[in-house]
């Protein structure tokens, strides 16, 4: 099954380390959904809009929310599961949870394994001759323990490395975690041009921004008073606002490593943006 997966990536331009690790994410899934993880949560953010919705950009983690609050959540047997399905498939991965901190919402845990012990175990000699015997794979996966409401869900199914069916939100709802996330993320001073390329996807793709589930992120983060509303007219002018205080070639440099032709940023600009997001579609509430 898994040298099946690596040909489907046969006529790609994507690094071998990139192919790796897309099959990973998707085993850890089937692992997460084999040990009642959906039932309790919801995958989301960019690796779900790449394995689920077909997005045309890599990502690097696995983000997930719970469907209710629950600050006292334990990862720990959804991770035993999910290592144990890894070992079955042949990766013999170190998988672990981070100790929480208690300012944040969020519980942690990694994935990661040797890259060369890895090519070992599931027969790909030739790829492990060519590469760096220290040279390590990681995955970090997220769950938000305190999630805003209002969000919608749907299943989505995942076709590698078996059929499957995993709990996700919808499409617009997606996109407005998104554009919470474009507005509000602190990127440690960076940009996270990711961010800024999944916006061109949704708008490219007409898909109408979930006006109700942003209101609630940003309620909840205190970045709206309680008794604001939302409409498309604020939403465009906080977006532009934004769009001035973007550096722009940081943004590029942060998403070159993810797509296959780093030609189609040299349109970013913030005029370009400014254009774009005038076709924003909303939903009605």
């Amino acid at each position: 099954m898994i040298n099946k997966m690596i040909r489907h990536y046969k006529n790609s331009k994507i690094g071998e380390q990139t192919k790796i690790r897309e099959i990973l994410q998707q085993t850890a899934l089937l692992g997460l959904e084999r040990q009642g993880f959906f039932e309790k949560a919801a995958f989301y953010g960019g690796t779900a809009l790449r394995i689920l919705y077909g997005l045309d950009r890599f990502s690097e983690d696995l983000d997930f929310t719970l469907l209710k609050p629950d600050p006292n959540f334990d990862f720990t047997p959804y991770l035993y599961g999910l290592q144990r399905e890894l070992a079955s498939f042949g990766f013999d991965m170190e998988v672990k949870q981070k100790e929480k901190n208690i300012e944040t919402n969020i519980v942690s845990a990694f994935m990661k394994t040797n890259t060369l012990m890895l090519y070992l175990a599931i027969g790909e000699q030739e790829k492990a001759k060519k590469t760096i015997s220290n040279e390590k794979v990681q995955i970090k996966l997220e769950v938000d323990t305190d999630p805003p409401p209002c969000f919608r869900l749907e299943n989505q199914l995942v076709l590698n490395p078996v059929s499957f069916y995993v709990t996700t939100f919808c499409k617009s709802d997606l996109f407005a975690g998104k554009m919470h996330a474009l507005l509000y993320r602190a990127w440690k001073g960076r940009v996270k041009g990711r961010d800024w390329y999944d916006l061109v996807w949704y708008i490219q793709n007409k898909i109408p921004l979930g006006i109700g589930y942003l209101e609630s992120c940003m309620k909840q983060a205190e970045n709206l008073k309680d008794d604001e509303k939302l409409n498309r007219d604020k939403i465009i002018h906080l977006v532009k606002e934004k769009i001035q205080a973007i550096d722009w070639e940081s943004a590029k440099a942060d998403m070159r490593p993810f797509i296959q032709d780093p030609e189609r940023l040299a349109i970013w600009s913030p005029e370009f943006f400014s254009k774009l997001i005038e076709h924003l579609q909303v939903e009605n509430i």
